[in-house]
């Protein structure tokens, strides 16, 4: 498949990985809003994510959309208009608990000639006719995608929460990987969800993060395990582990922000993950762990997946395969305190960043 203008998918991607500068240590500066709602062009690698969970009548579903922007280094000293400079990326999907089936999809196009952009100012990235961009109230999506879509508003009922060290996340044992990193939890979600053609009213929660850096991950990194859970009682937990090659963890980090405000933010050596109930995708055969016991200086707590079958395969844009699902948050004596989404990298093969 190509682009509009004739460039190979293959051909972009292969792109990214030529001429990259020395990765460089990102500065401790104060995140400015809503300027930082907007793209960071001069850096390499940025991404907007929410997921959520969602209800109609007594139908549950789960729901994620992410957009990506990737700086193709070699591209930019080129004259030519079509110049692939930036990539945009974007990924939707829906988990339909009742149907026991995740929908997804994905596109891929570099940014001009009003095919997508991500703006500098505040929240406005397209992809064709797939959008996200903030206004007063809070933000807007709308991916129609096949056999699916999403239409929804995300409200926010919480001040924006820095995460790592006034925003900046630390994501391996050197400087240089680490990203500027802010999530918005507890979004109040309304809006619609259409499968295969029927349409369903819906409300739930939802959880952004934003995200930008110029180098994510270490060398010996293959990829990560992530959670962001919106507490029932109006908290909010993400906590995540880099792991090596071999399995191993490279990197801790999280943080546990209470429904009153008070903000616990987790060192590298205070965060213990172990993995339990494999699951083995039988398309990929890749091995997940489907429930991780989780221990904080906050707290234990056991994340479990409500759907095995949540992997998705983005090979045809972002060139990944990975686990990413609708889970529920469990306290230490089993009950259940919260729900959201647990992500798993590099499990089907190494993820390069």
């Amino acid at each position: 498949m190509t682009d509009m203008h004739g460039l190979s998918r293959r051909a972009l991607l292969a792109m990214t990985a030529l001429a990259m500068p020395a990765a460089w240590a990102l500065p401790l500066h104060t995140l400015q809003f809503p300027r930082d709602f907007g793209s960071h062009p001069e850096l390499r690698t940025e991404w907007w994510y929410i997921t959520g969970h969602a209800r109609a009548g007594t139908r549950e579903f789960g729901f994620q959309l992410t957009f990506f922007r990737s700086r193709i280094e070699a591209a930019q000293q080129m004259r030519s208009a079509f110049a692939a400079r930036q990539l945009i990326f974007a990924h939707a999907a829906i988990t339909d608990l009742e149907g026991r089936k995740l929908w997804h999809d994905q596109r891929i196009a570099r940014a001009g000639f009003g095919i997508a952009s991500a703006a500098e100012g505040d929240t406005d990235v397209r992809l064709r006719n797939w959008t996200l961009k903030r206004d007063a109230q809070g933000y807007v999506a709308r991916l129609p995608a096949e056999g699916f879509a999403l239409d929804l508003r995300f409200t926010p009922t919480q001040p924006v929460l820095l995460q790592g060290k006034d925003g900046l996340s630390r994501k391996g044992p050197d400087a240089e990987q680490a990203s500027y990193y802010y999530s918005e939890p507890q979004l109040a979600t309304q809006g619609r969800l259409s499968l295969q053609g029927r349409s369903f009213e819906v409300q739930g929660k939802a959880w952004l993060d934003h995200e930008w850096s110029e180098a994510y991950l270490h060398p010996d990194a293959a990829g990560w395990d992530w959670v962001g859970m919106n507490l029932d009682d109006g908290g909010a937990l993400m906590t995540f582990r880099i792991r090596r090659r071999d399995g191993s963890a490279l990197w801790f980090g999280g943080a546990l922000r209470r429904a009153d405000g008070q903000l616990r933010v987790f060192g590298a050596d205070e965060v213990h993950f172990e993995g339990a109930r494999p699951w083995t995708s039988p398309r990929t055969r890749a091995v997940y762990p489907l429930r991780w016991h989780i221990g904080t200086p906050a707290g234990a707590f056991t994340v479990q997946a409500l759907l095995d079958d949540q992997e998705l395969d983005s090979r045809g844009s972002t060139g990944a395969v990975y686990w990413e699902g609708l889970s529920e948050l469990l306290d230490e004596r089993g009950q259940r305190i919260g729900r959201g989404y647990l992500e798993m990298t590099g499990y089907a093969q190494p993820l390069r960043m």
